[in-house]
């Protein structure tokens, strides 16, 4: 069975780190590209930063471009998205993405989300 769980979501002031976590079981983790996602109310889903199957090739949001880094542990089949600078329009529920990028069948699959909040 395919899980993506997410994990790290607070609320937090500007300015300060926060560090988003996906645990994924149920698949071949290094054979699926990894993203997170966003999404504020009232707005559409937007990537915010994509990781290769090694973590050899990464790709951000010009929004959080130099803020935020994504990395991966393929050991551990996890993801990480560590924000620094935080500010009060990166309020969203974050989501773990995994779509397949070697091998077959083709594969996409969602976690659940983790509500991040930055406010004063």
């Amino acid at each position: 069975q395919v899980q993506l769980v997410e994990s790290g979501g607070d609320l937090v002031q500007p300015g300060v780190s926060l560090r988003l976590s996906c645990a994924a079981s149920g698949f071949t983790f290094s054979d699926y590209a990894m993203s997170w996602y966003r999404q504020a109310p009232g707005t559409e889903r937007e990537l915010v930063a994509v990781i290769s199957r090694y973590g050899g090739s990464t790709n951000y949001a010009d929004s959080v471009k130099g803020r935020f880094t994504i990395s991966r542990d393929n050991a551990k089949s996890t993801v990480y998205l560590q924000m620094n600078s935080l500010k009060p329009e990166d309020t969203a529920v974050y989501f773990c993405n995994a779509k397949r990028v070697s091998g077959r069948p083709p594969g996409n699959y969602w976690g659940q989300g983790t509500q991040v909040t930055v406010s004063s």
